[in-house]
């Protein structure tokens, strides 16, 4: 109890960051619907946030060794909530797409020092249960980000203005905790080949998990939008997808931990496929049949990443955990910055389905590329545990280094 006290302030700045950034991507996809901006546009927008996130996780680090945690978290925390208020003073899409760019910046910075500074206060003995309780909140703070969107009117400044609060409130709980401050951390080196010669597979997993989950992240309110939804019930469609994911994890997890993890991530993108399929085919059945198919997508495609990751960590050494940690993120990035605007191009050509055409796509190539890795490499028998990691920021490899140590069960 006394850890959860010490940590609360943290936590507590991660759900208003959580609902006050994590608003603006459906928002800004529903409003520039509303304002007549074509879908390549929107998904430029998403493209935008996450070259942002990818600057952000590199800069946060050497801020924060200029200027200190807390006020490197204050500067971070003002350009998102700069880049969430000027989006209606200029309704322009190359506008707004330098301040998703600001977003994008404002989360990677933010938890990179909110990381950082849990790793500086866990111990061996604390870091489980401190990592149980943070993923919670994170999802928890995802969760309700989503369904704030129910409430807020597209392309209205009283909606911005309300994300911007509480992007902006986030300073005062790390800002202003007496827990002091930890010391500045080393930035992990950026080695996207060292992914690559761990696992091909778990390179090529990553990449496959940042096509899925950005383009419908940052594309779906549109799909939505195209099948029918109103406003008010993107934000349902989005906590569904979430829903779905988070429930996934501990069957999955159980899962790879005993079986060939090449085997659960080819059965989890048939399952994939599967779910693309009936989210094209549920499209005109209703408003139930469109959540249940988010659901369903959530929990077959939002696993993969974790998967993928803890089939990499199996072949590394202990002391290359966070730099390939890094480098599974940088993948991750990778395909998370190309295919908003993918998934907005074929929306526009093709019709809703289209994205998830090309998503089920990106999964059947991943399971060829699986069963031909399968063929050329054994399994391996001395396994790390499997453990679900966010992908928040390049130092979140420090945090889950013990947890991967530990064997499976």
């Amino acid at each position: 109890m006394r850890l959860l006290i010490s940590f609360a302030a943290l936590f507590l700045s991660v759900v208003l960051l959580q609902l006050g950034s994590g608003g603006v991507a459906p928002l800004d996809a529903i409003s520039g619907a509303s304002l007549g901006f074509t879908t390549a546009e929107i998904g430029i927008l998403g493209s935008a946030h996450f070259f942002g996130f990818f600057i952000g996780c590199w800069w946060a680090p050497r801020l924060m060794g200029e200027v200190g945690h807390s006020r490197a978290f204050a500067a971070f925390t003002a350009a998102g909530t700069i880049g969430i208020l000027a989006h209606m003073l200029i309704i322009n899409p190359v506008a707004w797409s330098i301040m998703r760019m600001a977003s994008g910046l404002c989360v990677a910075g933010c938890y990179t020092i909110i990381e950082a500074w849990l790793q500086d206060k866990v111990t061996n003995d604390t870091r489980a249960r401190a990592m149980g309780v943070y993923r919670i909140v994170d999802i928890a703070g995802s969760l309700g980000a989503q369904l704030m969107i129910g409430i807020l009117a597209p392309a209205s400044y009283v909606s911005y203005n309300l994300l911007a609060l509480l992007c902006c409130a986030a300073i005062f709980p790390l800002t202003l905790t007496k827990v002091e401050a930890p010391a500045t951390p080393l930035a992990p080196r950026l080695r996207p080949a060292m992914a690559w010669q761990k696992s091909p597979l778990a390179a090529a997993g990553v990449v496959v998990s940042g096509i899925t989950g950005a383009a419908f992240r940052m594309v779906g309110p549109v799909y939505g939008l195209e099948v029918g939804l109103g406003p008010d019930l993107i934000a349902l469609f989005l906590a569904a997808y979430v829903l779905g994911g988070a429930v996934a994890q501990l069957p999955v997890g159980w899962l790879a931990d005993r079986y060939d993890r090449r085997a659960v991530l080819i059965w989890i993108s048939i399952a994939g496929i599967f779910a693309c399929a009936a989210t094209i085919f549920l499209a005109g059945t209703g408003t139930a049949g469109v959540f249940a198919a988010a659901a369903l997508f959530g929990f077959a495609t939002l696993p993969v990443y974790s998967i993928s990751t803890a089939h990499a960590h199996d072949y590394a050494e202990p002391m290359e955990r966070v730099e390939l940690s890094a480098a599974l993120m940088f993948l991750y990035a990778v395909g998370a910055i190309a295919s908003p605007f993918i998934a907005s191009v074929v929306i526009e050509q093709f019709g809703p389905a289209a994205m998830f055409w090309m998503i089920g796509g990106a999964h059947a190539g991943l399971i060829v590329f699986g069963l031909a890795r399968m063929r050329a490499r054994p399994r391996r028998e001395a396994r790390t545990a499997y453990t679900y990691e966010p992908r928040t920021s390049f130092l979140i490899g420090r945090l889950l280094k013990r947890d991967r140590d530990r064997p499976s069960d």
